[in-house]
């Protein structure tokens, strides 16, 4: 019982963790360049999660562009979105409501985003959210190539954990009423 309640809280904060740092990098997307198509392997590791390893991902410029879309529909729970590119470096500095808290992140993501890039994300919510007061997230990405056979643009492997495809999970409807309802609380 207690490895499943830490293994769903973890989970639960690496979850929380990548959408966060999806979230920041799709609201960043508008003002910098767009990855290159292909696979990307991604390393993110936040603070209080076991880093599970790489994760690798399929994308197109569909994907991105969803991406875009779906930062886009979350910036109205946003009260600040600034965003400063300068060169290869991004800095961003939101503040949006999530789950009834307030979540302040200021973050840097620099590089080429064509072959790699690095980002740090420090996240402050007020009150605390799922008893989580302050997230410090560090990304690091490459592109590795070519998506292997049988992959299609939006698949996500996740170490251990299988794969998912992000582009379908954004357009399912009981996906979209989940993260409605997650926004409202």
């Amino acid at each position: 019982m207690q490895f499943q309640l830490n293994f769903r809280n973890t989970f639960s904060l690496l979850v929380l963790g990548v959408v966060a740092a999806t979230l920041a990098g799709a609201a960043v997307a508008a003002d910098m360049p767009k990855r290159k198509p292909g696979l990307w392997e991604i390393n993110m590791q936040m603070d209080g999660v076991p880093n599970m390893g790489p994760m690798q991902q399929c994308i197109d410029q569909n994907t991105d562009n969803l991406m875009q879309q779906q930062a886009k529909k979350g910036k109205t729970d946003c009260s600040v979105m600034d965003i400063k590119p300068s060169g290869n470096k991004v800095s961003i500095h939101t503040v949006c409501k999530i789950e009834g808290s307030t979540a302040t992140t200021d973050g840097v993501f620099e590089g080429a985003f064509d072959s790699s890039y690095k980002g740090k994300l420090k996240t402050r919510f007020n009150p605390p959210m799922h008893g989580m007061s302050e997230s410090n997230m560090t990304q690091e990405a490459r592109w590795l190539g070519a998506c292997k056979p049988g992959q299609k643009p939006g698949d996500v492997i996740m170490p251990n954990m299988g794969s998912v495809n992000i582009n379908e999970m954004m357009k399912d409807p009981k996906m979209q009423e989940m993260m409605k309802r997650q926004q409202q609380r």
